[in-house]
C-alpha cells in the first residue's frame, strides 16, 4: 500500500505551489493518488490515516469542487474536518489575515486548506502557523492540487505526460490553473501551448517554456490534450473581449475547431464550466473524448494524497 512510502522522499512542510516541486516529488504524489482512486471506488471508503488529526478548510472565495473534494478527502482519511465560513467570521469584521492565522494556530489544527483571492496570501498565512498548509488557490498565482489532478487524469488516460502536446485555451491571464499546469506539464516533459486573445495572453508566460498562440484553430493543431478555461469575469476590470458571443465564435471549443487536434485528443476543463461560452455542450459531454468527470473523481484522490503525505511526520512521531 502506498501509505508505507517513506515521508523523507517528500521534504516539504506545505504545498503552496507546483514551482517548488521536483518531477520525482510530483510522481510520488501521483503514484500515491493512484492507490486512493481505487480505494474511493469501494463501498467502504473510510481509512484511518488521519484519525485524531484536525483539518480546517478556510475558503475566502466560494468554491464547490475544491472545497467539497478536500472535505471528502479529509473525511475518507479519518480526519476531523472543519469548514470555516469566512462570511460569518471575524475576518469580515476587520481582522487581518495574520491575526486570523495566529488565532487558528492557537487552536492547534494539523492541516489548513486555504483559498484566497490575493496572490501570495496563502504563503503569508503559512509563515504564521505551525501546521501544514495546502494552497487551494490564491489569486491568479497557483492552484497546485488542480494541476496535480489534471496530471493524474492525463497519465491514467494516456499512460504518460512526457512528449504530449498540452494546449490550454481561454482566460490565461487570470488563471491560476493555467500557471500551475504550465509549471507541472513542462517539468514532466510535455509541450505546452497557450491559446487566447491578445488581451488574455500574458507574454511573460513564454519564459516558463510555453508556446503562445492567438489563433484557436492554429493553436489546436496536433494537440494531444485540450484544456479549456472559463472567462474569469470576477477578476476583470474593463473589457477584455468584445462580447461573449464573439468570444465563443473565436475561442469556444466546437467540433469544427477540435478537428485540428489529434483524433483521440482528450478534452479537459477544471470547472465551473460555461457551456456556449468556452465550450460547446456536445463537446463537453462527449463520452469518448471528454475527461471532465474523470477530473472531478481524481480530484478527491489527489487531495487525499496531499493530506496523507504532509501529515506523515505527525503520524510517525513517538
Amino acid at each position: 500500500m502506498a501509505a508505507t512510502l517513506p515521508p523523507a522522499r517528500f521534504p516539504h512542510h506545505h504545498l503552496l505551489g507546483i514551482e517548488s516541486l521536483t518531477p520525482p516529488e510530483i510522481n510520488l504524489l501521483l503514484d500515491l493518488a493512484d492507490d486512493f482512486v481505487e480505494h474511493g471506488r469501494r463501498t467502504d471508503k473510510k481509512l484511518g490515516h488521519l484519525r485524531g488529526l484536525t483539518q480546517i478548510n478556510l475558503f475566502f472565495e466560494s468554491s464547490t469542487r475544491t472545497r467539497t473534494s478536500f472535505e471528502l478527502a479529509g473525511k475518507r482519511l479519518g480526519a476531523d474536518v472543519v469548514n470555516m465560513s469566512v462570511s460569518n467570521s471575524a475576518i469580515k469584521k476587520g481582522e487581518t489575515l495574520i491575526d486570523t492565522a495566529l488565532t487558528l494556530n492557537a487552536m492547534r489544527p494539523d492541516v489548513l486548506v486555504v483559498r484566497h483571492p490575493d496572490s501570495g496570501a496563502v504563503a503569508l498565512l503559512a509563515r504564521h502557523v505551525n501546521c501544514a498548509v495546502i494552497n487551494g488557490g490564491d489569486g491568479s498565482h497557483e492552484h497546485p492540487t488542480q494541476a496535480l489532478l489534471d496530471a493524474l487524469t492525463i497519465r491514467r488516460r494516456r499512460g504518460r505526460i512526457e512528449g504530449l502536446l498540452v494546449v490550454i485555451c481561454g482566460d490565461i491571464l487570470h488563471s491560476r490553473v493555467a500557471r500551475s499546469n504550465i509549471l507541472l506539464m513542462t517539468a514532466m516533459g510535455a509541450r505546452v501551448r497557450l491559446v487566447a486573445p491578445k488581451t488574455l495572453l500574458p507574454a511573460t508566460l513564454a519564459s516558463y517554456g510555453a508556446e503562445l498562440c492567438q489563433d484557436m484553430e492554429q493553436g489546436l493543431d496536433g494537440a494531444d490534450i485540450v484544456m479549456m478555461l472559463r472567462l474569469q469575469t470576477e477578476r476583470m476590470q474593463g473589457s477584455f473581449v468584445p462580447s461573449v458571443r464573439e468570444y465563443f465564435h473565436l475561442y469556444g471549443l466546437t467540433y469544427e475547431k477540435l478537428a485540428r487536434a489529434k483524433p483521440d485528443a482528450l478534452i479537459m476543463h477544471p470547472g465551473p464550466m460555461n457551456r456556449g461560452v468556452e465550450i460547446d455542450g456536445r463537446v463537453a459531454d462527449d463520452i469518448h473524448r471528454s475527461a471532465i468527470l474523470d477530473q472531478v473523481e481524481l480530484g478527491v484522490a489527489v487531495r487525499m494524497a496531499c493530506l496523507d503525505i504532509l501529515t506523515r511526520s505527525l503520524r510517525s512521531a513517538p
